[in-house]
């Protein structure tokens, strides 16, 4: 094998590293990723100190007493499958199952939709879930929707009830104008997410794949995040309507002059064209509109379909824990403040 150098070959461009290469000759340099997400064994020892003994264990079998009791010596054996569950992007299938109750809603039952699932789930995996939702949140908080009131610092149902009163109040303050409010519902919001379109949307806000590898399922404690963050993308495009969110509370405020409704209806058109595109169920027959008209001679409103189905109008309705009226009067019937976002279905154990 020949071994002496062979003779350079003139170029007559510079070398990519000679000084005199000018800078875009230079390979561009590939964008930071998200730093990897580890679990301490002091966060985990934490968290299984905060568990309620008293709660009634996961399909797994292990109650929150026994990992509350003997945190000493589970912590480093769990603090290893959680690490390695978020490095291999898989959750072991024993900590995705739960058992559904179904409980009645009323007093007297006349159909399936008179009950409410409630998940029994893995205390372990609802541990695992809370070590995550702060590091989450830490990435997506400065992405969210400015009027999405879940899951975001120094804000509550407070801050979206006033929000909503306060545009519809200033913009009934010019002559010759009214509001109509329309409160969405969604059927079974968490249980139709896909979780494919889901990692997409979490990739595009930068979130790595060991943490939107396992869906939204019921009674997820990452749930109500996720949900945010999946219909992140779902806003208004006309200043005349207002699309707030906190969670999967969705409410789309048209604040009409001069009887001009083109802006809202056709925000509501995209609301159902977007939700069809994303798999997201709307309910019309539980979705509700509210007029607020303080204008001294009116007219009858045409009526708004959802999906050729015509919207029942109220003359009150409970938002974010307030009954408000046609005439903005409200009561507040629980404390906005101290509201959590729903989890899809409610959850026993810790």
């Amino acid at each position: 094998m020949d071994l002496t150098p062979s003779k350079a070959v003139p170029s007559s461009s510079p070398p990519l590293h000679s000084p005199s290469a000018p800078p875009h000759h230079l390979p561009p340099v590939p964008p930071s990723s998200p730093p990897s997400f580890t679990i301490s064994e002091q966060d985990v020892r934490r968290q299984f100190a905060r568990l309620n003994p008293r709660k009634a264990p996961g399909p797994d079998g292990v109650s929150p007493s026994t990992l509350r009791h003997c945190a000493e010596e589970l912590t480093p054996v769990f603090t290893d499958i959680f690490n390695s569950s978020l490095e291999s992007c898989q959750v072991p299938a024993c900590l995705k199952t739960s058992t559904i109750v179904p409980v009645p809603k009323k007093p007297r039952i006349t159909g399936l939709n008179d009950y409410r699932p409630v998940a029994l789930t893995s205390v372990v995996m609802k541990s695992l879930e809370r070590l995550i939702l702060p590091h989450l949140k830490s990435i997506t908080t400065p992405l969210l929707d400015p009027l999405q009131f879940a899951y975001r610092a120094n804000r509550s149902v407070d801050d979206a009830v006033n929000l909503a009163l306060h545009s519809i109040l200033q913009h009934l303050d010019s002559p010759g104008t009214y509001a109509r409010i329309l409160f969405v519902d969604f059927s079974s919001a968490f249980n139709t997410i896909r979780p494919a379109l889901l990692q997409d949307k979490l990739s595009q806000l930068s979130v790595p794949d060991s943490l939107c590898s396992t869906g939204s399922p019921q009674g997820c404690v990452l749930s109500p995040l996720l949900f945010s963050l999946y219909t992140n993308c779902c806003t208004s495009s006309h200043q005349s309507v207002k699309l707030i969110k906190f969670a999967d509370d969705t409410t789309l405020i048209g604040l009409i002059s001069n009887g001009d409704e083109t802006a809202y209806r056709r925000e509501v058109a995209r609301l159902v064209s977007w939700c069809g595109h994303n798999n997201l169920q709307l309910n019309a027959q539980k979705t509700v509109e509210m007029i607020v008209d303080f204008r001294k001679v009116t007219a009858p409103l045409p009526p708004l379909a959802l999906m050729d189905s015509p919207i029942t109008i109220a003359d009150s309705f409970r938002f974010l824990g307030t009954t408000i009226t046609g005439t903005l009067s409200g009561s507040r019937t629980s404390a906005p403040s101290s509201r959590r976002p729903s989890k899809g279905c409610s959850s026993y154990g810790s």
